[in-house]
């Protein structure tokens, strides 16, 4: 054992925490094998820059090391290949003997998918594709059209997985592309918040304006263009559900719109 040369030597407690104060919070992580003991564990990071220092990941594997009790190792997927080859060089932890080689996926590693049948055989593969590749408008058409056709219960994961990994730019292009398309996405990204909620509530207006032209046609009123208009023409919710109560007791049509002094 080679130990500094040096005169300044200390006796430390000999009580000390398994772990830092802080918490750690990694992008992914999966565990392969039984709760007890498992067999294996993944750490996944998704590093567009060079920003995290490379010693971390040494961290995370060692503090997951003592958490499951078995061996770990640390992938990172890079879109570029400079930060791929920077991820990819062997980790010191500065522990003799302690040396990380992440495993590292950076665009060579990723094909561009551009078929959407393909994009449908392998919906996890397209995802990641969408993330190194979305500056390809073909590739975020075929992953989108792809989602369309996929009935897998995860398929709004996959979406929310290749938005949430990608650069700003490429959110900016899948937001355009899937604003353009028919399916509502149920998923949890800012943009899919905001255009399913946006679809969901126009549909509950259309389903309003439908039941209070119903209500009136079984009441006997002959209903005119205009006032059809004004109702199927309607968007807020609240309005129509006013009318439809209306619709149930009143003696005219104008009576459906009268307020009440």
């Amino acid at each position: 054992m080679n130990l500094p040369d040096t005169p300044l030597v200390r006796v430390e407690k000999s009580t000390f925490n398994t772990r830092p104060s802080d918490d750690i919070e990694a992008d992914l992580v999966v565990v392969l094998g039984p709760p007890r003991p498992p067999a294996h564990a993944i750490i996944v990071e998704i590093q567009q820059d060079k920003s995290k220092e490379p010693r971390q990941f040494a961290r995370y594997a060692a503090a997951l090391w003592l958490m499951l009790g078995c061996d770990v190792s640390v992938l990172v997927i890079c879109p570029s290949r400079i930060v791929a080859d920077y991820y990819a060089q062997p980790v010191e932890s500065g522990l003799t003997g302690y040396r990380l080689r992440p495993w590292v996926l950076g665009p060579d590693s990723i094909p561009a998918i551009i078929d959407p049948h393909e994009a449908a055989a392998h919906p996890e593969l397209a995802a990641m594709s969408v993330m190194v590749h979305g500056h390809n408008r073909k590739v975020v058409e075929a992953f989108a059209t792809a989602l369309a056709d996929v009935t897998d219960e995860h398929a709004p994961d996959y979406f929310e997985y290749a938005y949430s990994m990608s650069a700003p730019e490429i959110r900016r292009l899948m937001e355009e592309i899937m604003k353009s398309a028919s399916t509502e996405w149920p998923v949890y990204s800012p943009f899919a918040r905001e255009h399913f909620g946006r679809g969901k509530a126009e549909g509950q207006a259309e389903e309003a304006g439908r039941s209070v032209l119903l209500v009136l046609a079984a009441r006997g009123f002959n209903v005119p263009d205009d006032i059809r208009d004004r109702i199927t023409t309607c968007a807020d919710l609240a309005q129509l559900e006013t009318w439809l109560a209306r619709a149930a007791t009143t003696q005219t049509l104008q009576g459906l719109f009268d307020e009440v002094g």
